[in-house]
């Protein structure tokens, strides 16, 4: 900002998701930050001020108190896709996440039709370590039973994505890995009618259309999109085809009371190459050997929302969700090493529907010499998997999944002093998880003759309530400068869906615990010189009775390696993230109308599994987690011009308990490190946008997983360079 004795232009903008932006602008002296309540102005240390740079800011934390939700104290991220320049037309996950500290990605969907993404040393399987949401609810299959996101909202209809770290569970439920929220675009609201086409082709046969139209008339503001999206891979037997449709209407019948609504349609038909050995990855890694191996996910979450806001300082929002959805795949499980003769194909049918709803109620109050802000909420959820499987003809199970949540929670953000604010939190949670089905157990003699063929019945409850909580402290010596630190306890339920799927790669452990244990955070975020951004911190996550795999071998007579599901022991995790950007010209030009701004990404990880006398596992690094992350990069922006190009590099990992090598199958052993590129244009003027890249540029040969089942088993081949072309119109 310059001198330090200049005043400051702020505006101040409250909004919440649903809602319409309500703006007051304010001439604010130096080292002062103020929010006005109805009768009184109050300095507080949360106000976030929005000059040009912020503007132009690709990443910020969320603000102290937004929406009706407290994010003081909290590692937190938001990316502003308007303002990067990056490959949304596929989702390119290495690209959007590149300035968010310790996030690890799966690669292996070239066209973006599903996101596999984890923090801080947990796994990225279908982004199941975080609780998913759009614009605040759930839209993950189900919560309590099977939290994997097979659906994820195109990112050219996305504003925003909003990340809080472990500490989000006081507010978000019973997930180590915090919150992900995608904030859908908001419709005009100076139009009645605006409209927007997009069409993108790439390699390997990618297509992608997209349109989207919105607007406001008089108290209804509504906004759509549909996306069509094929491929035909860059391996073989890789064909997808995808649809995607959303719509969502706001009424406000007056200055206080927000009404919303908003549905989501989502149906993809994909066909799945297969997994490899690292024998035959080594020697092409772009074979295929299984044809028949397809997968069918239709998607439909529907949302009612209502907001209303009482005073200036105190509102209420209710939401309520439901998910109606279901997973179809069909195909050989056999290992690699096992030739596809055409014999028959195993089918696993799930059907998701679950209901929820969550309310919250926010009250900001004056404090000492500054705004202070409580917040209390409850969330009911009823959710269901029916998942049914078979062989061609032959029933092997059939089971039903019911779970119930019931939780309370309070945070409050305590201002003691224009620079210091506490925020202690308490959740109370009930959980509510069933099972009960059937399965088959067949015995087949060397000839492949059945000798013998049972049936049993099961039924598993399991019900328990407990209390967790956190607290956090942040402290602003000054509105550059932000220490915040973080204490949260975390808690993650059982599943018992997997429990009697048949799966030659694939065994689960019936008498697995659910898992404890808490995330402590330590960090300092900020701008130097107005245009130097960082944000580091250090990190401990413990995690008790951690469930993970470890590899066994199968009897007589095959001894073939599988993965055995278990509560394999205690885990503890150590981390160092930082995150610097510089730009560079505005550095130097305080008035420059270009940007160049280089970055650089890292996070350092030990996590070793501890406390168990199982000298196969004790102090061994814990599955999934590289070490080292980097992500590093340039942008470059003038006028309608930006660019940018980055580097995106994984260590080595492991793929079991273990830490297994290697095993003939390729279902387990190391992932070794890789390096990848990627680089993007785009040139804006009136109302067309064109838009160029180029992912993984210098064409390397890599992966980033070993699956047990689909896509799989064995080695998932990530793709190689390919490039896409982007042309937007809008009116």
């Amino acid at each position: 900002m310059g001198d330090a004795m200049r005043s400051l232009l702020v505006v101040i903008v409250l909004s919440c998701i649903g809602a319409h932006l309500q703006a007051q602008t304010h001439v604010v002296p130096p080292k002062k930050r103020v929010v006005r309540t109805d009768t009184t102005v109050y300095t507080a240390p949360t106000m976030t001020i929005e000059d040009d740079a912020s503007k132009r800011a690709e990443i910020t934390p969320l603000r102290g108190v937004d929406g009706v939700g407290i994010y003081e104290s909290k590692k937190s991220e938001v990316l502003l896709l308007k303002n990067m320049t990056v490959n949304v037309a596929s989702n390119n996950a290495r690209q959007i996440y590149a300035k968010v500290s310790g996030i690890h990605v799966w690669d292996g969907d070239g066209a973006g039709s599903q996101l596999s993404i984890a923090a801080r040393g947990l796994s990225p399987n279908r982004t199941s370590s975080f609780n998913t949401r759009q614009n605040g609810y759930d839209i993950a299959a189900d919560a309590l039973g099977y939290p994997e996101s097979y659906y994820t909202p195109p990112l050219d209809g996305v504003e925003r994505i909003e990340i809080v770290r472990g500490a989000g569970a006081l507010q978000y439920g019973t997930q180590f890995g915090g919150m992900l929220n995608f904030v859908m675009q908001q419709p005009p609201s100076d139009v009645p009618f605006k409209a927007a086409a997009k069409q993108t082709v790439g390699s390997y046969g990618y297509v992608q259309s997209f349109a989207t139209l919105g607007g406001t008339v008089g108290d209804v503001a509504y906004t759509s999109f549909y996306q069509y999206k094929h491929s035909d891979g860059w391996r073989p037997n890789s064909v997808l085809n995808a649809h995607n449709a959303y719509a969502a209407v706001t009424y406000r019948p007056s200055s206080k009371l927000d009404l919303h609504a908003e549905y989501t349609l989502y149906r993809y038909e994909a066909q799945q190459p297969g997994g490899l050995t690292d024998a035959m990855f080594a020697s092409d890694p772009q074979q295929s050997v299984r044809a028949r191996n397809w997968m069918n996910v239709d998607w439909g979450v529907l949302s009612l929302s209502g907001t209303y806001h009482f005073s200036s300082t105190s509102e209420i929002n209710t939401r309520f969700f439901a998910v109606n959805a279901g997973r179809h795949v069909v195909g050989n499980l056999d290992p690699p090493t096992m030739v596809d003769l055409g014999g028959p194909l195993q089918h696993l049918d799930d059907d998701y529907m679950n209901v929820g709803n969550e309310t919250r109620f926010l009250q900001r109050y004056g404090l000492f010499d500054g705004i202070s802000a409580f917040l209390v909420g409850a969330r009911l959820y009823s959710g269901s998997t029916h998942r049914q499987q078979h062989q061609d003809t032959i029933a092997l199970s059939d089971y039903t999944f019911p779970g119930k949540n019931i939780a309370v929670f309070a945070e409050n953000m305590f201002t003691i002093t224009p620079e210091f604010s506490v925020t202690p939190g308490v959740r109370w949670e009930y959980i509510d998880t069933r099972a009960d089905g059937w399965y088959r157990v067949r015995s087949l003699d060397y000839a492949g003759n059945v000798v013998a063929d049972k049936r049993y019945d099961e039924t598993i409850t399991r019900t328990r309530s407990f209390v967790f909580a956190g607290v956090g402290t942040s402290y602003r010596p000054n509105e550059h400068t932000e220490f915040y630190g973080n204490f949260s306890q975390n808690y993650r339920a059982i599943t018992f869906n997997d429990l009697r799927v048949v799966n030659p790669n694939f065994v689960v452990d019936p008498a697995m615990r659910d898992e404890s244990g808490y995330n402590a955070d330590l960090g300092v975020r900020g701008t130097f010189l107005d245009n130097i951004r960082y944000d580091a911190s250090v990190y401990y996550l413990r995690y008790n009775d951690r469930i993970g795999t470890i590899l066994k071998n199968d009897q007589a007579p095959l001894y073939l390696p599988y993965r055995y599901r278990t509560n394999v022991a205690d885990s503890r995790t150590v981390g160092l993230e930082v995150l610097v950007s510089v730009d560079v010209l505005r550095l130097v030009d305080d008035h420059a109308t270009s940007s160049l701004t280089p970055f650089i990404n890292a996070s350092f990880l030990d996590a070793r599994y501890i406390n168990t006398s199982n000298t196969a596992i004790a102090n061994k690094e814990v599955e999934t987690v590289p070490p080292f992350l980097l992500r590093t990069g340039l942008s470059y922006a003038s006028g309608g011009f930006s660019c940018s190009a980055q580097y995106s590099y994984t260590a080595r990992q492991y793929s079991d308990a273990t830490n297994a090598v290697f095993s003939s199958t390729g279902v387990v052993g190391i992932v070794p490190a890789y390096g990848v590129v990627d680089c993007t244009v785009r040139y804006a003027w009136a109302w067309i946008m064109v838009e160029g890249g180029v992912n993984n540029v210098l064409d390397a040969r890599y992966f980033s997983r070993r699956a047990e089942t689909y896509p799989g088993p064995g080695i998932v081949p990530a793709d190689a360079r390919s490039i896409f072309l982007s042309v937007r119109a809008s009116m």
